[in-house]
């Protein structure tokens, strides 16, 4: 996992809860039917337009509502390369780091960007930048303990090695 990932940005608003990033009507489906519907009810275009490497920027409480393991797991097979919200809810936050998705909490960053642009996040340094503008909002650095997780690929493969 590189630290520093920089990619297409989508953005969405507030409250944006496990419901709508992992729909129960195929919460028992393999992760190749689930990742089809993710945020179909808010945009129903992002499963079948988002690349690899794209940027999930939204704003507070991200992953709020049920403790679905399978939402982070939905965006991680995808291929978003990190999560920047204004806040997560909690039990989101940790499956996230624990599956290996990266995550970043920057109120500002939905503020300097818009779907299409280009931005960068650092882990490290909590930054993240608005590629064509140059605009920065900085966020919180992950701590160390959760940067190596990430670089391991999740909590199962550290515990692992």
């Amino acid at each position: 996992m590189d630290e520093v990932m920089r990619g297409r940005v989508w953005v969405f608003g507030d409250d944006i809860s496990t419901d709508l990033l992992s729909p129960g009507a195929y919460a028992v489906d393999p992760v190749e039917v689930r990742k089809l519907h993710v945020l179909e009810s808010v945009d129903p275009a992002f499963a079948s337009s988002v690349r690899p490497g794209d940027l999930l920027v939204a704003g507070a409480n991200f992953g709020c509502g049920s403790s679905r393991e399978t939402a982070p797991e939905n965006l991680k097979a995808l291929g978003i390369a990190c999560v920047v919200a204004g806040s997560f809810a909690r039990i989101f936050l940790r499956n996230a780091i624990a599956i290996g998705l990266p995550i970043l909490i920057c109120p500002d960053a939905p503020l300097i960007v818009d779907t299409g642009d280009e931005a960068e996040v650092d882990l490290t340094s909590g930054m993240f930048r608005n590629v064509a503008t140059g605009e920065t909002a900085r966020g919180e650095p992950l701590p160390p303990e959760m940067r190596q997780i990430l670089a391991a690929g999740g909590i199962l493969a550290t515990l692992r090695s």
